[in-house]
């Protein structure tokens, strides 16, 4: 008696992450062991702070030393060289010190193309500007950045955009990362116009990666969840 052949199982549909579970991915957003925002990890440690803040400030100073934008230039590029060698001998990830390299490069491009030393610093306005923009973007469609990046963090995937308060309080937590971009634009920019080289130069370091790792931990403690009124909501479904 012939046996009738088993079925084979229907294989499961593979999980493709959605766009806004790709933004949470790449975050990069560290927690330490509290549940907490591990901000240091988060911006990349403290040689990924020396990375982002060391090329510039260098720069600056050189350039106040000499006068000569083109030691300047070589002084950041070699530094910024100098990183990635670092990374390559300890057998790290390339990723943060290449795009640093990349980005010095186009710094000292435009400066080199122009002949001023002033605008080293232009690229980094449009980058303020399109940042600025698009979390302003995100607040106004009911879609903010720290939403996407903290919620899923929060196990809370999107679940919070459902919530009013939490919504709120994602939107508050955005709109303070607003004001960093704007903060940098407002202070920078009129030194930019001025030629107030040295100045612009200490302000991009100050106003950089320490004033963005101040916001984001507040933007961590703005967004938090209400535990209480959590575990009220829990207790109480029809409340």
């Amino acid at each position: 008696m012939n046996e009738e052949p088993t079925p084979a199982a229907t294989p499961e549909p593979e999980h493709r992450p959605s766009f806004v579970e790709a933004i949470s991915a790449n975050s990069k957003v560290a927690q330490n062991a509290d549940g907490g925002i591990d901000v240091l990890s988060t911006v990349g440690g403290v040689r990924g702070i020396l990375e982002t803040v060391v090329p510039g400030f260098v720069f600056v100073i050189v350039y106040a030393v000499t006068s000569q934008l083109s030691w300047a230039l070589i002084s950041s590029i070699a530094l910024g060289v100098v990183f990635m060698v670092w990374r390559l001998a300890t057998k790290s990830t390339l990723l943060q010190s290449l795009s640093g390299l990349i980005g010095i490069l186009i710094c000292a491009l435009v400066a080199r193309t122009s002949g001023n030393a002033r605008d080293y610093y232009v690229p980094g306005f449009f980058i303020s500007a399109g940042y600025l923009l698009a979390l302003m973007v995100s607040i106004f469609v009911k879609w903010p950045l720290i939403g996407l990046l903290f919620g899923f963090i929060r196990n809370e995937s999107l679940s919070w955009r459902q919530q009013p308060d939490r919504l709120r309080r994602y939107s508050i937590a955005t709109w303070l990362l607003c004001a960093v971009f704007l903060l940098r634009l407002l202070v920078q920019l009129p030194m930019y116009f001025s030629d107030q080289v040295v100045s612009l130069g200490v302000a991009r370091a100050l106003m950089g990666v320490p004033l963005y790792a101040l916001a984001l931990w507040f933007a961590w403690l703005i967004s938090r969840p209400v535990q209480g009124v959590e575990a009220a909501a829990e207790e109480d479904p029809a409340a």
